[in-house]
């Protein structure tokens, strides 16, 4: 080791190249840049020297003659032999070059943005690659000094160079954190995994004016049945996906007029076709929406609103109802004057665009006719012919209709673009969605009401632990009587136990369970692990984390059930483990019972119920057994103040401080933080649009933390100071009293947005809301309680030195006497 203090180092014994590298930019104050150029360079130099020293044995890899050496003569570019042919030399498009080198050399040839690099430089009169100065780098010279010196570093330190090249390599084939893309192709290409097939998949369908979603096979469309589902994610599973393949199939950059499928065909004399009529007929009449993708995005419905201004859907209706008093769905443009008519959408025209990575990717090596899908677009249609015939009448037929035919087609448009890449194509569909300023208004709105409630908290805390510094009273006053002396009243009662301990213990547990998955999962969303291009992964991390974190729950609730004088450990593990869950899953059951009677694809299956259980029983339950044994091997949590035998009455309360009054207003400001975020939250779930906001959703959750722990302190203090010590179980619904606002936001929300009008999907809505709620009163009865926690003991810690001066001052007047 060498250290080096107040100056520059002149004592070196050791040869090592990287060391005087590192010394002689020390000793000279200059940076050391080892640049990825650099480091190939090195190899590079390496490689031609080993060929050199070792010309005979390799001469045979790289030559067929064996006659030794043979000269080697450069020919005089003449075609190069007046201004006219060096303009035509220098105009030659990059393209047409990487074309003529990828003939020869094969999957050799270099990237075309090399190539393209290389053309600029030598059209911008350069005649050598040689790096130029760089921003922030030095200029690169090749001399021989330089040479020797970097083939000596290399030599001795080649174990040094062979880590960074290797770091650099991983680097550059890192794909965080999105889907691999799929690659294209007109024809096989060898060496290459690409597609020449482009497969349509299908999806559930749903309506903005039922809870309930179906299978695509539950209504009379055309189907496949050889070929196997793809393999859903428990997320996708629980809210109802059912990704099916479909005959809907297309050769790569080949474009199509018309394909025809199939024809569906409704008798009168067939049971099994009515009823499968009747379902289509319910279906258009409700609205159902189909959701299809295509290379793992989904297909748009694209079109301009009043604005102008392009607005895509990410499902397209399966037709048109015009009633009996002409009045139809926005979906429906059609205007022909006649009512009472089903017109049904048969023929799609898909519209697919893709970008040529040409060269551009690394990692994959390109052909001429391998892409990369952008976007894909679709326009509905009705045509009652089975050549897509434009001029032909839409297919029609009126509720009393039995022998109908619908024939089943579709066009394929294929289109080359440049400006859009793979990496953005999901921008098209986001852009749709509602702007980030709204995002930024709502978090700024709530940071107003942090720092209201952090400024009266901390003036609190100022006066309750800094009473007998001067400059605190000065700056924040001492405050009323019941305020110096209210909450010290009561100090031999403020830790007695609350009553139902087991109960109040559990909740906790499980809230802080709760409140440690939502973090988690957020912190995965907002770092795009969870993008809407792994549908169902958000509620499959979600899962997978509370689980998985049953030892906190467990931990939490035994060590509080301890301080509360418990000593079964067992029994509060099982408590904890079974109580909350058990509700969630009774409300799952109930609802899902409902979802079964309806053929709805929301329907859990039972064997993803059998592991469920399986989840919670064999995993959870074990865990929270582990952290409650933990938590309760841990000593128990000693009072600052000792709990007198008598209970103090607790004097005649303020209308203001009346438990229920208090405990209802207080749940304002949390859910004030957090109404703007519901609404598009709500909108994801009830009416299917993406939600990718989990960045600002991120900071709104920590946002609601801090504003539901600083509610709970302030009305805490105020209970405290009207000699109230009942503050266990209200500072718990304190801040749980947020989840009451929720449920009556999505009331309002039920009312006024979505159009849901029959009694099935009315009680499945509800009964999804209730089950969320309780999940909100978990975790922000959990967060309140363990603030106010922390407030109580740190304000009645003051007392207790207090306390113990007094009783060291009686203790020595009884000396003396």
């Amino acid at each position: 080791m060498y250290t080096v203090t107040n100056g520059p180092c002149t004592r070196l014994n050791s040869t090592n190249a990287v060391l005087k590298a590192f010394l002689l930019a020390y000793n000279n104050h200059q940076d050391l840049v080892l640049s990825p150029d650099d480091m190939w360079f090195i190899v590079c130099l390496q490689y031609a020297k080993y060929v050199n020293d070792h010309a005979e044995q390799l001469r045979s890899l790289f030559v067929e003659h064996s006659e030794g050496k043979k000269v080697l003569c450069v020919m005089e570019l003449a075609f190069l032999s007046d201004e006219n042919d060096l303009c035509t030399a220098l105009n030659v498009l990059p393209g047409v070059i990487y074309d003529e080198l990828y003939s020869v050399c094969g999957d050799q040839t270099p990237f075309y943005a090399t190539v393209k690099r290389w053309a600029k430089w030598f059209r911008e009169g350069r005649d050598e690659v040689e790096d130029g100065a760089r921003p922030g780098r030095s200029v690169t010279e090749t001399t021989s000094e330089n040479i020797e010196n970097i083939i000596n570093m290399a030599i001795r330190n080649s174990n040094f160079f062979l880590l960074i090249l290797l770091l650099s390599s991983s680097i550059n084939a890192f794909n965080l954190p999105g889907l691999a893309p799929n690659e294209y192709c007109r024809f096989p290409l060898p060496g290459l995994k690409c597609k020449t097939q482009v497969e349509v998949y299908v999806n559930r369908l749903n309506s903005f004016e039922s809870v309930l979603s179906h299978e695509y096979s539950y209504f009379p469309f055309c189907t496949v049945n050889d070929e196997p589902s793809p393999i859903e994610n428990l997320g996708q599973v629980l809210i109802g996906e059912r990704i099916q393949p479909s005959p809907y199939k297309f050769d790569f950059l080949t474009n199509y007029y018309c394909r025809y499928v199939c024809t569906k065909k409704f008798t009168s004399t067939d049971t099994n076709q009515q009823e499968m009529l009747k379902r289509l007929m319910k279906g258009i009449i409700l609205n159902y929406q189909q959701e299809w993708k295509l290379d793992n995005i989904p297909i748009m419905l694209c079109y301009r609103n009043s604005e102008n201004k392009e607005f895509c859907s990410r499902s397209f209706p399966i037709g048109c109802y015009v009633n009996k008093s002409d009045q139809t769905k926005k979906s429906c443009n059609i205007r022909d004057e006649k009512n009472d008519t089903f017109y049904i959408f048969n023929h799609l025209d898909f519209e697919i665009t893709y970008h040529n990575e040409l060269g551009e990717t690394l990692g994959s090596t390109f052909g001429k006719d391998s892409s990369r899908i952008i976007s894909a677009k679709i326009q509905v249609n009705s045509l009652n012919s089975n050549r897509c015939d434009r001029a032909a009448a839409p297919v029609t037929f009126q509720s009393t209709s039995k022998d109908i035919e619908i024939p089943f087609t579709y066009s394929v448009t294929i289109i080359k673009t440049s400006d859009i890449h793979w990496a953005s194509r999901w921008d098209y569909i986001l852009k749709s969605l509602p702007q980030t300023r709204i995002q930024w208004f709502s978090i700024l709105n709530s940071l107003v009401i942090v720092l209201f409630l952090s400024g009266l908290v901390a003036i609190i805390l100022l006066r309750t632990l800094c009473k007998n510094n001067p400059r605190c009273i000065q700056m924040v006053g001492t405050g009323t009587e019941k305020e110096q002396f209210g909450w010290k009243q009561i100090d031999g009662d403020v830790f007695r136990p609350p009553q139902k301990d087991i109960l109040f213990s559990t909740l906790v547990g499980n809230g802080v369970q709760i409140a440690m998955t939502f973090l988690i999962t957020l912190v995965f969303a907002a770092l795009d692990f969870l993008s809407p291009e792994k549908p169902g992964a958000l509620l499959t991390c979600f899962i997978l984390c509370y689980v998985l974190l049953g030892i906190p729950a467990g931990y939490t609730s035994a060590r509080l059930y301890k301080m509360f004088g418990g000593t079964n450990w067992q029994k509060i593990a099982l408590t904890t483990a079974i109580t909350c869950p058990s509700l969630i899953f009774v409300i799952l059951f109930v609802l899902n019972l409902v979802l079964w009677e309806n053929v709805s694809s929301t329907a859990i299956p039972c064997t993803t119920f059998v592991a469920l259980l399986a989840l919670w029983f064999c995993i959870s339950t074990p865990l929270v057994f582990i952290g409650a044994y933990l938590g309760f091997k841990r000593p128990v949590y000693k009072n600052p103040i000792p709990i007198n035998q008598i209970p103090r009455e607790i004097p005649k309360q303020p209308l203001y401080t009346k438990p229920l009054l208090s405990i209802l207003v207080s749940g304002i400001l949390p859910f004030g933080c957090i109404f703007i975020q519901l609404f598009f939250i709500l909108n994801s779930i009830w009416a299917h649009q993406y939600y990718h906001y989990f960045g600002f959703l991120l900071i709104v959750y920590i946002i609601l933390i801090i504003t539901c722990s600083e509610t709970t302190i302030l009305l805490c203090y105020f209970h405290l100071c009207t000699e109230d010590y009942n503050w266990w179980w209200r500072s718990f619904l304190t801040s749980g009293s947020t989840a009451v606002y929720f449920f009556l936001y999505s009331g309002y929300y039920f009312a006024t947005k979505l159009k849901i009008s029959d009694g099935v999907s009315t009680f499945l809505y509800f009964g999804y809301t209730l089950m969320l709620t309780f999940i909100l009163f978990l975790f922000t009865g959990a967060i309140g309680f363990l603030a106010c926690f922390w407030f109580v003991r740190k304000i009645y810690s003051v007392i207790k030195w207090d306390y113990v001066k007094q009783v060291a001052i009686n203790d020595i007047s009884n000396y003396f006497k």
